[in-house]
């Protein structure tokens, strides 16, 4: 999903789930507003706060794409089917001048 598509669905109230999968320190120093926090790690281990509907859209993102990809890819294994990627992930976002909360 491109940046600017998800800011104006987030307006709109009409926005997926944001799963960031970054560090607790990455998360921190600037994360989406209303991104939950579910590092890759705990969605391996399924420790991770995930809608318990399995059909939510899902949108992740990490800092450059690999855990996030990593993320999807468990995601889909444990029967999450509407999960995408954030386009650019947070650095792109970051570029783009999108807003990011502390």
């Amino acid at each position: 999903m491109e940046p600017k598509e998800l800011l104006e669905r987030m307006k709109r109230n009409k926005g997926p789930v944001i799963v960031d999968v970054r560090t607790g320190l990455e998360f921190r120093r600037g994360h989406i507003c209303g991104a939950h926090h579910a590092p890759t790690w705990k969605i391996f281990l399924g420790l991770a706060k995930l809608p318990a509907d399995r059909g939510t859209e899902l949108v992740v993102t990490c800092e450059h794409g690999p855990r996030a990809q990593i993320a999807q890819k468990i995601l889909h294994g444990r029967g999450y089917h509407n999960v995408t990627l954030l386009s650019g992930h947070m650095a792109g976002w970051r570029r783009s001048g999108m807003p990011v909360v502390k």
